[in-house]
């Protein structure tokens, strides 16, 4: 089996990083998975739950970087890799873990995706999702009260006090890394840019 072809979504929060990713999936159902760089927030269990929630989501520190770059380059030798499962509503990981097997497109979405090196080597394609930062807000607001279990005061206090800060200083910064930048989720001219690329890999592999 070739090496997969690597596409990294980065972006803001809200931005539209999972629909594009989503849209794409779509269109190639069996030939492409999608790997959320949100599941690789570190573990939390050792903090009680007030500690959990101050903790800045935000930084790269949060993130095991390095356990994800481990994957792909499982993934790139066509062995499949145990991902871990984040709980946004516990803080932390659960003890469930997803089976992934190697697929010939593999997209990596979240917010910070461009910010470490080695990320950005691994990936073929580089899109950037930007958004109003009025618009990213409210699409956060709805997806963390419905989907995450949050209340609206504590969606926006995260939002003043650590989100829009620390885009400002990691993730808005990495723009410049893209090969693509799309202005949200539901780009059609981007979409069929990327699905002509992915066509072109699947003829070659094929």
């Amino acid at each position: 089996m070739s090496a997969p072809l690597l596409i990294g979504i980065a972006g803001g929060t809200g931005s539209g990083k999972s629909t594009f990713a989503e849209g794409l999936k779509k269109l190639f159902p069996n030939e492409i998975t999608i790997i959320s760089y949100d599941n690789y927030y570190k573990p939390q269990d050792h903090l009680s739950m007030d500690e959990r929630i101050k903790t800045n989501y935000d930084c790269p520190d949060a993130l095991d970087t390095d356990l994800l770059v481990k994957h792909l380059r499982v993934l790139q030798g066509g062995e499949a890799v145990s991902i871990p499962n984040y709980d946004f509503c516990i803080h932390t990981r659960t003890e469930k873990f997803t089976l992934i097997e190697p697929t010939p497109v593999i997209i990596v979405d979240g917010i910070l995706t461009f910010h470490d090196e080695r990320l950005r080597e691994m990936f073929d394609i580089k899109i950037f999702a930007d958004a109003d930062a009025d618009e990213r807000i409210l699409r956060r607001l709805r997806r963390d009260v419905t989907e995450r279990g949050r209340d609206i005061d504590g969606v926006i206090k995260q939002y003043v006090n650590t989100v829009k800060i620390m885009h400002g200083i990691y993730v808005e910064p990495t723009k410049k890394y893209a090969d693509i930048m799309i202005n949200g989720g539901r780009n059609k001219t981007a979409l069929d840019i990327v699905a002509a690329r992915i066509s072109r890999r699947l003829k070659e592999i094929n």
